[in-house]
Order: structure tokens, then sequence, then C-alpha cells
């Protein structure tokens, strides 16, 4: 075993505090990676909160986590010492069933084990994640990472935020003579955003706040739609392709199923605490439009996802924290105060302790 520093919420009640714990010896097909920086996503704080059930404590969260390979199993191939490594939302799968076999692990059939407050396949134990100095994962869910070693920081989140809208986007086939809207321009919405473009589609995104024009159109919308003004929502009804919804909290979902092409697809990435109201059938009936859900993706999609991020020259928004500052972090994910993303300097973690 190797022992391990991080942070850790003992309950949903209690802050973060330092915790030491002991990660496992490696297998055959392990990488230990030295943790650089960890991506703070909501889910982190679902988690942690016990807003979403079954939390195992002590947890410590993380799963958009960049680091260096710091050791390897003898039957490691593809990857040494010293390489710059990802590791996304899961840290293993069955390998085994239909989805597996399709590369869509996120979709086992026997259930994945997230990278945090997941059930170890071998030993059942829970998984603890990236708020941490070093993790030990299978070879078979490390990332290759291609970008420069400046960049490091912001391609974080692309682990999560980034492979949460690439893979919808993939799905269904948006490229160039498509017309996208993005709804939301925060964590996931600004990813889109930039993906979709970078695919050369038509975005077009949408927000409930004026003062995020101009922000949206910097990270590469070509419109921006304030879904609150009638006006500007009536002058598009019918016009989209493609419509990827990433906010999180219940809202009506007919105005923008009107926004559909004749089978167009909205389709839902964020997860509300509570169920969205139920959307009119009349909408979907009449035009043969779509509904659907994605979940993050598989690790084959996620490598192409970074890949493609490498060659364009994208990465996420990012301010940049220290790991003592967690908790501030959490109160202004909730107030939706970062643009767009908090990323941890895990150098700091020594500081924290």
């Amino acid at each position: 075993m190797s022992h391990a520093q991080g942070y850790a919420a003992q309950s949903a009640e209690t802050p973060f505090a330092p915790f030491r714990f002991d990660r496992r010896e490696l297998r055959a097909n392990d990488l230990r990676i030295d943790i650089l920086f960890c991506g703070v996503c909501h889910s982190d704080l679902h988690t942690a909160r016990g807003e979403w059930p079954g939390t195992v404590y002590p947890c410590v969260p993380g799963h958009e986590i960049l680091g260096r390979v710091s050791a390897v199993g003898p039957e490691v191939t593809g990857f040494e010492q010293g390489e710059i490594v990802g590791v996304g939302c899961l840290v293993d799968s069955c390998l085994q069933c239909p989805s597996c076999g399709e590369g869509l692990e996120q979709f086992c059939e026997n259930g994945f084990t997230g990278t945090y407050n997941g059930a170890d396949r071998v030993t059942g134990e829970n998984t603890l994640g990236g708020y941490s100095d070093h993790i030990v994962v299978r070879q078979e869910f490390v990332l290759k990472i291609r970008h420069s070693e400046e960049q490091l920081a912001a391609v974080a989140p692309l682990l999560c935020a980034g492979i949460t809208t690439w893979s919808p986007l993939r799905h269904w086939q948006v490229g160039p003579g498509s017309k996208v809207g993005i709804v939301g321009i925060g964590g996931l919405g600004h990813m889109g955003v930039k993906l979709a473009s970078a695919l050369g589609a038509n975005v077009v995104a949408f927000t409930t706040s004026p003062s995020k024009r101009e922000e949206a159109l910097r990270l590469g919308a070509s419109e921006v739609i304030v879904s609150r003004d009638a006006d500007e929502m009536g002058a598009h009804m019918g016009s989209f392709d493609f419509i990827l919804n990433t906010v999180a909290a219940p809202h009506d979902l007919d105005p923008y199923v009107s926004l559909l092409k004749r089978d167009g697809t909205m389709v839902l990435v964020g997860v509300p605490a509570e169920a969205h109201p139920s959307p009119s059938v009349g909408n979907l009936v009449f035009g043969r439009r779509s509904i659907a859900g994605s979940l993050i993706g598989g690790i084959a999609e996620t490598q192409e996802m970074l890949d493609f991020c490498a060659e364009h020259g994208i990465t996420s928004e990012i301010e940049m924290i220290a790991m003592h500052e967690i908790e501030e972090a959490y109160r202004r994910m909730t107030a939706s105060d970062v643009k767009y993303r908090f990323v941890i300097d895990m150098a700091t973690l020594d500081k924290a302790a």
C-alpha cells in the first residue's frame, strides 16, 4: 500500500479537512499517478453534501484529474513513468458486457466504478478521488494528454465537463450545416459552445442573463438568445437541428422543444434535484421531435475528445484555487459565482494539511 494525503468530508454537514488513507498496492495493470491538478465538479458538491443518495463517508471527491505517472505495474503497456495522464469519472467497469464491448463503459450493464464513491470491483472498498496527492488506476481507464504543460490545469475539467458535452455532440452527429443551441453558459455550457463551434456548427447560446451575451460570443457562439425574451425565442421557432441543455435546475422544456425542426433532438445532460415539469406530448408528436439524455462518455470517446481539444487548442475556462479554499469554492458554485470551473492546484495540499 501507499500512504495518501487528501481532503475529505466526514459527513454531509462537516467541512472538508485533511485526511490520511492508504491506496492499494499496484495490481499488474495499474498505474500510480501523482496528482497535479483536480477540477471541481458540481457532482463533487452533490455527493459530499449528501444531496444525492448513497454517499459513503469519509468522501474524497474529484474526477477531473491531471497528473504524472510515478509507478507502473508489470503488465502495463503504453504508459511509462514521468508521463502526463488524465483520469476522469470512471476507474473500472466489467469490460465484458455489450456496452463495454462498444466502448461505452459509462453504460456498463454490470455497473461502472466511479472514481470516487464507488465500489472497487476486487475488494468492494469505497473509491476515493482526486482531492488527494496520488491515485492508483487500472491502465484501461487512464487517458493520454497531448496538451502543453502550461495548459494542464485548464485541461483537467475536460475529463468531465468536456466529455459530458462532447459525447452527445458526436452521437447526434453535430457538424458543419448543423444549427445547434446550447442552453446554459456555465461549467458544462461553456464547453458545449466551444466544442460545437470547433466541430463547425452554427452555435446559438441560450442564457437567462443578458450580461452573458458578450461572453458567450467570445466563447464561440454566433448568436445569443435571452430565453426570457419571447420575441427572441419566437424568431427561432422550428429552426434547430439539435439543442444541448446543460441546466441542472427544473425548468419548462417546452419553449426549447418548440425551437426544434422536425426530427430535431434536445439532449439533457444536467440532472436536477427535482423533476422538470412534464413536457407537452403534442409538442413532440407534431414534429417527431425528441428529448433524450446523455451520460459522460466512454474511454475511447474521451480520448478522442482530448485529442481533438489538443489539436484545436481548446481548454476549459478556469479559476485556480488552493486546497484549503474548497469550502469557499463550493459556496460560490452554489451561487453560480464561477467562470467557469474551479481547479485545485494540488501542490497546495501540503500547506492545507
